[in-house]
Formats: structure tokens, sequence, C-alpha cells
């Protein structure tokens, strides 16, 4: 049998987790764990998937006429593995901001009762979601295959939960959230993203939504597309600035076809078609249709001008 010299190994990262410790300004003091649990958000998930669509998502063995009875077990039980990480998080912010933690055992208590309360709405706007992608895909048999085995619906659960952790300043945990969707989607949705009901993402792989977008009602988008930044402005100091309105606008009833890319705080005004393979960094007006053919690179679109960018 080997036998490993491991000790200088143990040693050095001793050194080193300590010589980053003292660089970030880190507590040396012993304790346990600082910081939330990814694998913690993720078995959360799993049991709010199963809240919000119990006959679809919960577990194999549920009957409807269980379906009360597990739910409020579920969610409680849930609720308070979320307040544990909810404490961890807050209390990880009161520490890099050096803000007195004595209240904050309430502000937690608080954020998972507004969490929770939210969750009939987001069943609400996840149902619009569900047909929305049902509606506007002729390969989808029915609204239960949509949920099933979607990923854009997928990834839209994990938004909307993750957004309601955004809201709430738990953005360790918004970000956890969606990065496992993220993960088992390709498609990446800042929590920070205000996206309205209805709203549908095709096959997805490589969609990329950032922080400040703001997303309008019936909107549709293909694989690829990009709804990015074009700068990053710089502080005093040289720093990147944070949370500046940096992406687009998308308005009411709006296509985006795959592989687009639009950048900076610009608009599409609503009913406008984006073809695929486009490159925008300038406002649509509404009812405008841009193709990579026709684009003249101006950035400005007239809907009177038979899909030509003007």
């Amino acid at each position: 049998m080997a036998v490993f010299n491991i000790q200088p190994i143990v040693t050095s990262l001793n050194a080193v987790r300590q010589d980053w410790r003292i660089a970030q300004h880190r507590s040396r003091e012993p304790g346990g764990r600082e910081f939330p649990s990814p694998q913690a958000i993720a078995r959360i998930l799993e049991d709010l998937k199963g809240v919000l669509f119990p006959m679809r998502l919960g577990p194999l063995d549920l009957r409807q006429e269980s379906e009360d009875f597990y739910i409020g077990h579920t969610l409680d039980s849930a609720l308070h593995a979320l307040l544990h990480q909810v404490r961890l998080e807050l209390y990880y912010q009161a520490r890099r901001q050096n803000i007195e933690g004595n209240a904050l055992e309430a502000r937690a208590v608080s954020a998972v009762q507004a969490f929770a309360s939210a969750l009939p709405e987001i069943r609400r706007l996840l149902d619009t979601d569900v047909l929305a992608a049902y509606q506007g895909d002729p390969a989808a048999r029915s609204v239960d295959e949509v949920l099933l085995c979607y990923p854009g619906v997928l990834a839209m659960i994990h938004h909307r939960i993750a957004h309601q952790f955004y809201k709430q300043g738990l953005g360790l945990l918004a970000r956890m959230s969606s990065e496992l969707a993220h993960s088992a989607t390709g498609i990446d949705i800042h929590p920070g993203a205000q996206i309205g009901p209805h709203f549908f993402i095709d096959h997805g792989t490589g969609v990329v939504i950032g922080e400040t977008a703001i997303i309008g009602e019936r909107v549709r988008i293909y694989q690829a597309v990009t709804l990015g930044a074009k700068r990053f402005p710089l502080d005093a100091n040289g720093e990147l600035q944070k949370g500046l309105p940096r992406h687009p606008i998308v308005e009411d009833d709006v296509v985006i076809y795959a592989g687009a890319t639009i950048l900076g705080r610009v608009t599409l005004g609503r009913g406008c078609t984006i073809g695929g393979n486009v490159w925008l960094i300038d406002d649509v007006a509404p009812g405008s249709h841009v193709t990579q053919a026709e684009f003249l690179g101006t950035g400005t679109c007239d809907p009177a001008a038979e899909g030509t960018a003007q």
C-alpha cells in the first residue's frame, strides 16, 4: 500500500488559506461554516419545485388528495432550511460591511416570510411561461411535456425564485439559484433581470440575460441570444461601477431569433422582430423587422421600411 507524504501539503495549504484570509480581512477565529451552501440551496430548490408543481415535480407516490399535506410539510421544512442559509448570508454581509448583527435574526425571518408569501405569484407567473412555451412551439404536445422537459422552463423556475431572493437583498443565494439552472441548461439569467409574464426561451443553450435587463410581456427568444452590456464604466479609483443600468430594455411582444446580440441600455420597441445573428447597439423602433442581410448599421429602424434598417 502506497504511503503519501501529505503533511507538508497540508501545512502549505494552511499557509495559503491564512494568507488569503489576511488579505481579505477575514476572521481567524475558529468556527463553523460562514457562507451559504450551494448544496443546501439545491436541496431547497428541489423542495420548492415540488411545492410549486406537486403532481409533476413532487414525489413519485404523491396523490392529489394529499397535495396540501405534502405542500405544508415540505414548505415548512424548506423554509426552515432556507432561514439557516439566509442567516449565513446576512451575517456574511454584516461582516463585510462592518454592520452590527443584533437585528439580523429579525431581518432573516422577515425575508423568508416575504419570500414564502411570493410563492403563489411565482406559480402564476410560471403558469404563463409554461403556456407561452406550449403555444409558441409547434413541437410541444402538452403543457406537461413543456414543464417536465423544456430547459427554458427550468431556467425560468429558477429565475422566478432567484429574482425574489435578489429583491430581498440576498444576492449570494440568488446567484447560487440561477447558477444551478445555468449549469443544467446552458441558460445564464442574472437574478436581477426583470422579466414579465408569458416569457419563452426556445432551445435556450447559450442565452445570456444581464442583471439590469428589463423584459416585457409575451417576449420570445431563441438560443445563443445575448442581452448584454456594451461597456463597463470605471469609478475614480479605476474599479468597475456596480449596479448601473447597462442592459437592454425589451418591450412587449418582441421576438429575438438565434444568435442575436443586443448590447447596452437600448430599447427594442413593442412588437419588433430581431433576426438571427444580428448585432445591435442602438434602439429599435416599435414594429420593426431587423435582419442581418438588411441591417445597414445605423442602429435605427423604420417600421414602414419593409423590414430594412434605415
